[in-house]
This record gives C-alpha cells, structure tokens and sequence, in this order.
C-alpha cells in the first residue's frame, strides 16, 4: 500500500502539461477532453468567463497569452481564423521558443504552411491540424484529427493528442492537413447532397428516411470499396472499364431522373453528374470507368 501512494505522484509527474487558447465551442471540448485524460491543463480565451465551467473541473486559468504559453511545452491553439491565431501569438513570440504549437484552426494549406514558417522563425516547432468531427465528437478514439508537420514531432506528442481523437499522421508538408480537411468536407457535401436527394425520392413513396438509410449506409461500404479500386487507376492514368463503362453509368442515371421527374423532385443534382458523364462520352472516353470523371475536375493544361 505504501509503494502504491509513492508510485501515483512519479506517474502525475509525467503527464504532459497542455494549454488550450480560444474556448469555443471547439476549444472548449479540446480542453475538456484534455482533462478527461486527467492531463495538466492551462486555458486562455479572450472572454475569461468561458473559462468558467473548465476552471471548475480542473483548468488553470492563465490570465493573459504569454502565461498560458508558459504553462506548458504543447500549445494548442484553435481560433476563428488564421489572422486571429497570428494576431494571439505575434506579442508573445519569444514565449514560443522551444514549445510546440498545434494550431487546430480552420484554415488554407498555403495559411498552414505560412504559419509553420513563421513558428519556425520564432523557434517552436508546428504542426497544423484538422479535426474531422464536431465538438460533441471530441475525445472518441472513433474520430480522426488529422496532423501534418514535422514526423518526429509528430511521434513526440501522438499519445497526448490520441485523447482528442484517432491521430492521423499525413507527413511533413505543414499544408496536407488543411488540404485533406478541405477534400474531406466537400466529400461529406457530396455524400449528404446523394443522400438527402435519394432520400427525398424514396420519402415521395412512404419510405421513411431511417428505412431507407439503414439500407443506404450498408451501400456505402460497397461505394468505399468501387473508391479504392478507382484510386488505383488515378495514380495510374488509365480508366479501363472492366467493371462498368461511363455508357453504362449515363443510361443508369436516365432511371433515376425519370423516377424523380414523375415525383416532383429536383433533379439538379443527378442533372450534373449526367452532364459530366456526358461530356466523357463526347470526348470518346464512354468505354472507361467512371474514375475518368476526375479529368473534369483536373486544371486545364495550358
């Protein structure tokens, strides 16, 4: 028993000390989970009142920026915009030196890499973040938070910031994380875009929309699988049919416009994937998979 209570305070010792700055609602459940992990937390928010309710189960409230970024080695900043992040932390720049930033505001890949540049000309080392969930959603290891910077900084502090979601490396590049954050939201878009059409249509019927779900979410695994073969073929360049040609595709879409047109639903949607599988098959391409439909997206090469 004794052994124990001399054990317990050598293992405190070693958890590693974070500070949170910006408590939005994103910030707010950063910090949350950070102290559900039972780690040290420092808070800072330009409204000290929203400090509050963290202050009450455990938070150090720093009284201005340059405390809390002394607080701790991992800083953790999650603001409005990346001027804000720059606007924060430009006066306290000297604080910043041998700390690690983890800047988990919304952003560019170009604003990323800026800001990597700038923390190293202060002498922090930066990784820039993307948290693919909503704040309700932080600290479910179901959840990915995507990272990009330096590895080794990376591997460093994985297990700190495994408590805010699965950890996803995407490498060096500072910008990858915004990038793949901006692709993945446009991909949700699209996905809820199909969805809530499809459902509308189904609905148009009786179906209700949970019915109809419960089969389309099981659909979606197979989509997942048809994506994994097409990725092959985009890193290749070549597009061959062999599992169903954008001809097979467009007269399958004909289906699903003229079930919509005779229930009154818009067909805006469905419209434009016709048309791109369209101008496919006028560029002789209608023998290839649908994968081709990714040169439609492609800059035009000058």
């Amino acid at each position: 028993m004794n052994e124990h209570k001399i054990d317990e305070p050598e293992i405190n010792e070693h958890k590693t000390a974070v500070t949170v700055l910006g408590l939005g609602q994103m910030g707010a459940a950063l910090a949350g989970a950070f102290l559900d992990a039972g780690l040290p937390t420092t808070v800072w928010n330009r409204t000290p009142a929203k400090a509050d309710p963290l202050v009450a189960r455990g938070a150090v409230r720093a009284a201005s920026v340059v405390e809390a970024v002394a607080a701790s080695d991992l800083v953790v900043v999650c603001v409005l915009d990346y001027p804000a992040v720059r606007a924060l932390l430009a006066p306290v720049a000297d604080a910043l030196r041998g700390r690690t930033l983890v800047n988990l505001t919304s952003g560019s890949p170009e604003q990323a890499r800026e800001e990597a540049a700038w923390a190293a000309e202060h002498g922090a080392a930066y990784l820039d973040g993307g948290i693919m969930t909503t704040p309700p959603g932080v600290g479910d290891p179901g959840n990915m938070v995507l990272y990009s910077g330096d590895p080794a900084v990376f591997a460093e502090h994985r297990e700190t910031l495994a408590v805010l979601g699965d950890p996803v490396g995407l490498g060096a590049d500072p910008g990858l994380a915004s990038l793949y954050d901006a692709g993945l939201l446009g991909l949700m878009w699209s996905v809820f875009g199909g969805w809530l059409h499809a459902t509308a249509l189904a609905g148009a019927d009786g179906v209700a929309a949970k019915d109809f779900t419960e089969v389309a979410t099981r659909w979606l695994r197979t989509v997942a699988w048809f994506m994994s073969t097409y990725a092959d073929q985009i890193d290749a360049g070549a597009y061959p049919g062999d599992d169903a040609t954008i001809d097979v595709q467009a007269a399958a879409i004909g289906h699903l416009l003229h079930a919509g047109e005779a229930r009154g639903i818009d067909g805006r949607l469905p419209r434009l994937h016709l048309e791109l599988m369209r101008e496919a098959v006028e560029a002789g391409h209608g023998g290839d998979s649908y994968a081709r439909i990714i040169e439609a997206f492609r800059p035009t090469p000058r």
